[in-house]
């Protein structure tokens, strides 16, 4: 099919239409009627020879086809917003405006204090709206709705753009009057009781099975691959609780190292290596490729990873 047969803008509305799979809610977005999202639809289904999204139980979802597309036109229609986009530049020291981050619970509490002590001269009116994982859905960063995402992901959408901030190693942590202190190793570690601890990627969590074979993270992997597995008394999404846990005479924690430093100073607690190998985790910022070119987000990336570096 030759291209300038092609109406364009059908692009921009097959681009909504895959970010909200609702004919109202796209047609709400781009501020023109639904009736006229709809003939939009149609004449998208016969350009791509493809329904593109059919209507289920739980509402409209996008074919095998749509799915396909969407990275491919999410990527077009961002790469003709930049370039219609005034370059204005971007000055720190002098701008005013609100940053939305989407933090786990463990870059909130290693990343966020010495980002912010970074940014307390260089950008004194810069402000920070932290929002926890499962304030944010997918389409809202892709939409650019929320301007980063740091996180440790078992995937990143294909999207997305994203930047490893570090690697992190594995340690445990102990009240200094767990009587396992001074033999620790593996068969007292899983003798012991535990506090587990993850929250990772985006959308409401939901409760863990403990009978069920289900994915428990990196440590409970780590286990498995040894044919062990540990006693878990407790499930938590806060790292700050967990290691406050730590305190007690009966519990092990093992976190990120990165977490457990910040305990270092604690006089009632010992941080230990773990007994057996964990692979490193990754700690990654996400965001949406409308804002891979924005100068304001560009300043921010950098001095993260700046930050970062200076840290690992």
């Amino acid at each position: 099919m030759n291209l300038k047969h092609i109406d364009l803008n059908l692009l921009v509305y097959l681009d909504v239409l895959l970010q909200t799979c609702s004919v109202t809610q796209a047609a709400e977005s781009m501020g023109i009627s639904q009736p006229a999202m709809s003939n939009g639809l149609r004449r998208l289904r016969e350009l791509f020879n493809d329904p593109l999204l059919i209507r289920t139980k739980d509402g409209m979802a996008p074919t095998e086809r749509a799915r396909a597309l969407q990275p491919l036109v999410r990527k077009i229609v961002a790469d003709v917003e930049l370039a219609v986009e005034p370059d204005k530049g971007f000055d720190p020291a002098t701008a005013r405006r609100v940053f939305r981050l989407s933090v786990s619970d463990y870059s909130e509490c290693t990343l966020l204090p010495p980002l912010l002590r970074a940014m307390h001269n260089t950008a004194p009116n810069i402000t920070l709206d932290i929002l926890t994982p499962s304030d944010v859905s997918y389409s809202d960063v892709e939409g650019g709705k929320v301007d980063l995402v740091i996180n440790r992901f078992d995937e990143v959408p294909q999207s997305f753009h994203h930047q490893t901030i570090w690697r992190d190693s594995f340690s445990c942590m102990i009240s200094r009057d767990n009587p396992i202190r001074d033999h620790f190793d593996l068969e007292s570690y899983l003798e012991a009781s535990h506090v587990w601890v993850s929250k990772t990627g985006m959308g409401i969590g939901v409760g863990v099975e403990p009978g069920t074979m289900q994915q428990l993270g990196w440590v409970d992997d780590a286990l498995a691959r040894l044919g062990k597995r540990r006693k878990i008394r407790v499930y938590t999404r806060h790292y700050q609780a967990a290691m406050q846990l730590a305190e007690m005479d009966d519990l092990v924690i093992t976190l990120p190292s990165k977490s457990a430093k910040l305990q270092q100073d604690n006089p009632d607690v010992l941080i230990l290596p773990p007994p057996f190998e964990i692979p490193e985790t990754e700690l990654k910022m996400a965001w949406s490729s409308l804002l891979q070119h924005n100068p304001a987000h560009q300043w921010l990336r950098g001095l993260i990873a700046k930050v970062a570096s200076e840290l690992d």
